[in-house]
């Protein structure tokens, strides 16, 4: 089978590592990549929104499954696309369509889905450009702290955690003048919960539906859990607090009740869904659904997945997931991200980057990365690569990716240095 799967970034990468896996695969593309998927397949210079391009390249290689790894395709309706084109509607495409790709698309129509269908969720409001006085009259009387979340993608940079009023007014100001640009013209204001986050995501066909193993993210930029929100600066899988009891909670009152939601509003879900969760007093509440699966997520997910991951994309296209049975690697899976020093704000590139030869017991799927004018490889981005390992515990796989973390060198590298051991 031609795979062609869409995106550039660490995500990708590991997708494309597990892909490349499946006897299934004959042939692995990757529109655009990075030159780490270029080693597991032929990269091709299109970008995943440039939908007329890829109907264009599936005709002529012969492709028979697009899989989707970013979001923003998917919010755009490459899904939709593909399906209403009588050239390529025979090539079935990993994702949700553009209608459901709103669980991620629009923080607004998220959650007035989870108060509709009683999906636990913190309580919260929703302002637009035009009420600006009234949300932050309002934001200056909530509890502190509050969360602010700008309604659109913002690649996610769009949440800010304030702890005064005054911060909180600033930052609700700044949102809806153009701070995210038309992602801000509506702000949603969310209730802060005290407790710990975790992910869970779904795979799933429209009628079934099978758990991945559940990881716990690390979201900003410092050390404590200090400064700005980031994409991600590491994760862990599984996260020793999801246990049997919580996850049990997990599918009764939130995967189930919005699957069946889904169902309900007649909105055809298939691909994965992301549940971005705080377990408070060992309850799940829903922070946020993505459409996609996570970035750092999938790099401590995907080597958890011990099935056939074409297989599994096979039945989601033909709706059978219901005779798949996921089989889980159980051994702990942790990822610590390289950042550039300056990252989520201004960083430099095109650093060399030296010592990938020198790691073992360790995968590193490349993100923010390049080539330099000789051919050798650069830093590109802010997030430049992740570094995930094995381990019987968690201490052992953070210890194997730290030891090869540094073993990687660039000038600006940065990372940190406290990825999982608040669980430990």
């Amino acid at each position: 089978m031609n795979i062609l799967l869409l995106g550039s970034g660490g995500r990708e990468h590991a997708l494309a590592w597990k892909i490349a896996q499946s006897p299934d695969c004959s042939q692995l593309y990757i529109a655009p990549g990075n030159p780490g998927t270029a080693e597991l397949g032929t990269n091709v210079p299109i970008k995943p929104t440039d939908f007329e391009a890829l109907k264009s390249f599936c005709l002529s290689n012969q492709i028979q499954m697009v899989v989707v790894g970013p979001e923003d395709p998917l919010v755009h309706g490459v899904v939709d696309f593909f399906e209403q084109d009588a050239a390529v509607k025979h090539i079935p495409v990993i994702g949700p369509n553009k209608i459901a790709a709103q669980m991620e698309g629009s923080k607004t129509f998220a959650k007035a889905f989870m108060l509709r269908n009683n999906v636990q969720t913190p309580a919260y409001r929703e302002f637009n450009q035009s009420n600006t006085d009234e949300a932050i009259n309002y934001v200056k009387q909530h509890s502190m702290p509050v969360v602010l979340k700008a309604d659109g993608l913002a690649a996610g940079k769009g949440v800010v955690i304030s702890n005064t009023p005054e911060e909180a007014a600033h930052e609700l100001q700044l949102m809806l003048s153009g701070k995210f640009g038309d992602a801000g013209n509506k702000v949603v204001i969310e209730q802060f919960l005290h407790g710990i986050e975790l992910t869970v995501i779904v795979l799933t066909d429209g009628n079934s539906y099978i758990i991945l193993p559940p990881s716990k993210d690390y979201k900003r930029i410092g050390d404590g859990d200090t400064g700005l929100n980031t994409g991600g600066m590491g994760a862990v899988s599984p996260p020793p607090f999801a246990t049997d009891d919580f996850m049990q909670k997990v599918k009764s009152k939130i995967i189930e009740p919005t699957l069946d939601g889904l169902k309900k509003e007649n909105i055809l879900y298939k691909g994965f869904l992301y549940f971005g969760l705080f377990n408070c007093n060992n309850e799940p509440y829903v922070i946020e659904y993505n459409a996609r699966m996570g970035d750092p997520e999938t790099q401590v997910i995907m080597p958890r997945i011990k099935n056939n991951i074409v297989e599994l994309f096979t039945a989601v296209a033909t709706g059978t997931l219901n005779t798949k049975t996921l089989i889980t690697d159980e051994r702990v899976c942790t990822t610590v991200i390289l950042a550039s020093h300056g990252y989520p704000e201004t960083f430099e590139k095109g650093f060399p980057i030296t010592g990938l030869e020198n790691t073992e017991n360790c995968m590193v799927f490349q993100a923010g990365t390049g080539y330099g004018n000789n051919g050798e490889l650069v830093t590109s981005g802010g997030r430049v690569m992740a570094v995930s390992a094995y381990g019987n515990d968690l201490a052992e796989a953070l210890r194997n990716c730290y030891i090869n973390a540094g073993r990687i060198y660039y000038d600006s590298r940065y990372f940190r240095r406290d990825i999982g051991f608040d669980v430990m």
